[in-house]
């Protein structure tokens, strides 16, 4: 098997393990901040230790693009991020009203 044939490059700025929702990123993410294999398979499990180490081997030997590509993955999620906190849910904005007037929502709610 070919190192390729463990991905799906769906889009420049979506690279899955194929049969999985899970992204590269998210096993990388795990190995950048110097977990073990066997420590990313336990927080990922539906990933095999193969999956994984194909991973990291395809980060090793394309570290430049996929830096790129971690850097362009965290801008989007900042982005959504800022965007949802701009905009929050009708929902949430009555929980931190509650919340500044001292109620819990469980306490509202009973």
């Amino acid at each position: 098997m070919l190192l390729d044939d463990y991905f799906d490059f769906l889009s420049p700025d979506d690279i899955r393990l194929k049969g999985h929702r899970v992204g590269i990123e998210d096993v990388l993410s795990y190995y950048l901040q110097g977990y073990m294999v066997e420590e990313i398979a336990v927080h990922l499990p539906s990933l095999s230790l193969e999956e994984i180490h194909a991973t990291i081997v395809y980060y090793l030997r394309n570290r430049h693009d996929v830096d790129a590509y971690m850097g362009r993955v965290l801008d989007r999620c900042t982005l959504r991020y800022q965007e949802w906190a701009a905009q929050p849910s009708p929902l949430v904005d009555r929980v931190r009203a509650l919340r500044e007037h001292g109620n819990t929502p469980s306490a509202v709610a009973a």
